[in-house]
């Protein structure tokens, strides 16, 4: 199948890297960057002038780290840090200052750099704390928006919503004006037994009602039916969204997660991951992901910078309760407990 979707910006990856070669620089405050794989994704982001990285970590290590890749590193580029939750603390402690715009996950658990984020003043007011991956699968014309894979566990009704119009956003910043999301379960009809479906279905009227906003959206919708165009045709299933969606919004953690790694291991996509909700634009990838996934996160961390996350960052005493986005805790939802 042919990548021709349109805008054509938002066919690969690819295309998001050289739109962001267009301006300038993000500094981006890299915790825990004694990693080859993070290094040789920082150096090429910085020769394409996409970013500026400022290093967390042990400096000893990501000398060594850096040396095993064949990259001369500046020291003054270097922070020092001898624990992972330390590295966190500066990475926060730099965008708050203004010394960092961005902030990117290197070599350390979620939980560890999420629980630094959450709990140091970065949310925007009202917002909900979600990831979002940007899927690009070789087979299908457009990216997808895998929504959410990595931070909130068991999202409900209320914590859906938020988390769809994040990843509804970030569409829109890098240039998709409306998109089609799809909001996945099992089956495609509405069953009392399946909790799944009955989100879904709300959803989609929240969206009539206006309480979703900028997105045509649809559900429920199993996979094959979101994607597949000749399944929904052979299902009967009459949608605007069906067969050519824009954004999965999955049901909970353990199905985004499992969807967005088997596209990647089995399908050869590539997936950026980024986190919504904050004040600066956050990189989220896994710890085996290879370094064109990393440059294409940033890249897009970039396009969302340029495209308004420049809010106040207000003052680590200002941060907000985690009860304050959803009836549902972000505890409840969140794997941001320090192990």
């Amino acid at each position: 199948m042919t990548k021709t979707a349109t805008p054509v910006a938002l066919a690969t990856l690819d295309d998001l890297v050289q739109q962001a070669r267009g301006g300038d620089p993000i500094r981006v405050a890299v915790v825990n960057s004694a990693q080859a794989a993070v290094l040789e994704t920082l150096r090429e982001a910085a020769g394409m002038g996409i970013a500026e990285p400022v290093l967390i970590g042990r400096a000893a290590e990501i000398v060594g780290a850096a040396a095993a890749i064949g990259w001369d590193l500046d020291p003054q580029a270097m922070i020092e840090a001898d624990s992972d939750v330390e590295a966190a603390g500066i990475g926060v402690e730099l965008v708050q200052a203004g010394r960092a715009e961005a902030l990117m996950k290197g070599h350390l658990h979620t939980d560890t750099f999420l629980h630094a984020l959450l709990g140091n003043g970065l949310r925007q007011s009202g917002r909900r704390v979600s990831h979002v991956f940007l899927v690009d699968v070789p087979d299908y014309p457009r990216l997808l928006a895998v929504t959410d894979a990595a931070v909130n566990i068991a999202p409900d009704l209320d914590a859906k919503a938020l988390i769809l119009q994040n990843a509804i956003e970030l569409m829109h910043m890098i240039g998709l004006e409306q998109p089609r999301a799809a909001v996945i379960s099992a089956v495609e009809t509405v069953n009392p037994a399946i909790v799944s479906t009955l989100d879904a279905a709300c959803l989609t009227l929240m969206a009539r009602r206006g309480q979703i906003a900028g997105a045509e959206v649809d559900g429920p919708l199993a996979f094959d039916n979101a994607i597949s165009e000749r399944a929904a045709r052979e299902k009967g299933i009459d949608s605007p969204v069906a067969g050519k969606a824009d954004i999965l919004l999955m049901p909970d953690l353990v199905s985004g997660n499992v969807l967005a790694k088997n596209l990647e291991y089995h399908a050869g996509a590539t997936a950026a991951g980024v986190v919504m909700g904050l004040t600066v634009p956050v990189v989220l990838s896994s710890r085996a992901d290879p370094p064109e996934a990393r440059l294409a996160g940033l890249a897009v961390a970039a396009l969302m910078y340029r495209a308004g996350i420049r809010l106040p960052v207000p003052s680590p005493g200002e941060a907000e309760s985690t009860f304050c986005c959803s009836p549902q805790p972000e505890s409840a939802c969140c794997p941001t407990e320090v192990r």
